[in-house]
């Protein structure tokens, strides 16, 4: 039997990722990218290409090294925890080295269609048409297709609803297209939406602007990378934690985690605080704005009314005067255009696909989107858990449930969202990272088993439960196991501590006291589920008191 060939769209992470699973699953990948490099979002260019998403000069990415890292793959311990854009191409450079990737991908070539071939009910089979830079076109026949462009493609630039902007004086223009702040140095700046795109950009502004003031609709909750113990933030999330939240009610679990963000700074005062719970909105991760707030060289101010000339009016009846800059952190929509609609239809910023991946109406499963999620953690391993199963459907190992169950998954998961999320073009493909990277490894048959491994392997087990929930877990046993991932759970603290260790030190190392924080995290937050499921549900009205309680059950006590 001939070995299957598979098409992917796209030579940025999700590419990348899609191109290894399919050569470790026998099959024989083409990758097809249309600018002359690797990296996707995460590229740095002076010049934005049409439709591609682009990245100002000083962006960190928001999710820790260890959490972010292919599976099989660890990022180097000298890395950075939050790595700067270039650090990032540094290390997807690396991958595809070690795994020789490169080789597969032709570069500089543009995907026109992807269209069912004739026959397509029975061999699952695409055409696909490409062009090169020199202007030439083929078509080619691919028995699957993985589609990894992402979901930054097209700036979302909604002008229509700020009336006078045609009329505006000053220069605007979507955040894509901000680039370095020097050239804004001593002019008044507004920066529109509170995303991590604005937020950065506003703080990154006010260190040479004159003032920025930063426009939001409905405030935000505002998450800090440095989480407790001077732990990465999502290093701290556990699978005892995760279960914690599942176990309490939402509101609950809002009010405890939103009670720890306004002890840090209070977002009321701030002029932040949304109306909205914490888990309702994808979060701003910003370690820097209530400092720049706080020292005034950031006001935060409610929507924009209406531009006229110079001045903008804001919904409070403030206006501004001599605005030089509006930026337009907006967002972005996404779309398909070279697939049939009637294939891959995309309404208002969504696709309705089964567990983010399959269209459920074909006939036969060879076409899979990879990537086109916004998790609550990174993006990287996730993409990598869904070609990790979309090539095992593709060369029949895993197979897909009836249309009628797939549609059914659909719209629970579009109703979910609907429930717990505010109404917003970026709350379509919202996913949490564990419970998402949990369904699909199920499906594959390669989620953790954590039963199992207390009795075989009590020591790896405990850091499963205690510890981050990073990638490796999915390596520990099934199809693609890799022989490093214990040694890999067991020292990612060793990784995240290695770039801090820039000085020699008599202090005895902070691994236990580290252990002891998550454990005592993991033990408060089970009493508090306790407590509020059992015994105490008024307590909730005074956390304080909630904690004074518990505090004979914590160890030393």
């Amino acid at each position: 039997m001939s070995t299957k060939r598979v098409a992917v769209v796209g030579g940025g992470s999700s590419g990348l990722a899609c191109i290894k699973t399919c050569l470790e699953e026998g099959l024989e990948p083409v990758c097809f990218e249309s600018s002359d490099d690797i990296g996707g979002l995460w590229r740095f260019k002076e010049n934005p290409e049409s439709d591609r998403a682009s990245i100002y000069h000083s962006v960190i990415i928001n999710t820790s090294k260890e959490m972010m890292c292919f599976s099989d793959y660890p990022i180097p311990a000298e890395y950075p925890n939050y790595m700067h854009n270039s650090l990032i191409m540094d290390y997807f450079r690396m991958y595809a080295d070690h795994f020789q990737l490169t080789k597969h991908i032709r570069f500089k070539t543009k995907v026109l269609q992807v269209k069912q071939r004739p026959d397509f009910s029975r061999s699952g089979q695409w055409d696909v048409e490409t062009e090169n830079s020199e202007g030439e076109r083929e078509t080619k026949v691919f028995d699957a297709v993985m589609i990894c462009i992402g979901h930054h493609c097209h700036p979302h630039l909604p002008l229509h609803e700020f009336p006078g902007i045609d009329t505006f004086k000053g220069k605007y223009f979507h955040s894509r297209d901000y680039k370095t702040p020097e050239v804004w140095r001593g002019k008044k700046v507004v920066v529109i939406g509170i995303g991590n795109s604005g937020g950065d950009i506003a703080v990154e502004l006010s260190r040479f602007t004159k003032q920025v003031y930063l426009s939001t609709r409905r405030g935000a909750w505002i998450l800090n990378r440095v989480g407790d113990c001077g732990l990465p933030l999502d290093m701290v999330i556990t699978r005892t934690l995760k279960t914690i939240q599942n176990i309490l009610p939402f509101n609950t679990f809002c009010s405890i985690a939103e009670r720890r963000l306004n002890q840090r700074f209070n977002h009321s005062l701030y002029s932040l605080q949304p109306k909205h719970r914490l888990f309702s909105q994808h979060p701003t991760v910003n370690d820097d704005l209530p400092n720049r707030i706080l020292s005034g060289t950031v006001q935060v101010k409610p929507n924009v009314r209406k531009f006229k000339d110079s001045s903008v009016e804001f919904e409070d009846g403030t206006v501004v005067d001599d605005i030089d800059l509006v930026v337009f952190a907006t967002g972005y929509t996404f779309s398909f255009p070279f697939v049939a609609s009637h294939v891959l239809p995309v309404s208002n910023n969504k696709a309705s696909l089964y567990k983010y991946v399959f269209p459920p109406g074909l006939e036969r499963p060879t076409l899979a989107v990879i990537g086109l999620v916004q998790p609550l953690g990174a993006i990287m391993p996730i993409s990598e858990m869904q070609a990790r199963w979309a090539t095992r459907v593709f060369n029949g190992c895993n197979k897909l449930p009836p249309m009628a169950a797939m549609l059914k998954d659909v719209k629970y998961k579009e109703e979910a969202m609907a429930k717990r999320y505010v109404t917003s073009q970026r709350h379509t493909i919202q996913v949490e990272y564990v419970d998402y990277m949990d369904e699909i490894s199920a499906i594959v048959g390669v989620q953790p088993s954590i039963l199992g491994l207390l009795l075989k392997d009590p020591k790896l087990a405990m850091s499963l439960m205690f510890g981050p929930i990073t990638p490796y877990q999915y390596r520990l046993r099934g199809p693609g196991n890799w022989a490093g991932a214990r040694q890999a759970i067991l020292t990612q603290f060793e990784r995240m501590a290695k770039p801090m260790k820039t000085r020699p030190s008599d202090i005895p190392d902070a691994k236990r006291s580290l252990t002891r924080f998550l454990v005592l995290s993991a033990t408060t937050m089970g009493l508090a589920a306790y407590y509020t499921r059992s015994y105490f549900p008024n307590i909730l009205q005074d956390l304080t008191a909630l904690l004074d309680r518990m505090k004979v059950y914590l160890p030393g006590q």
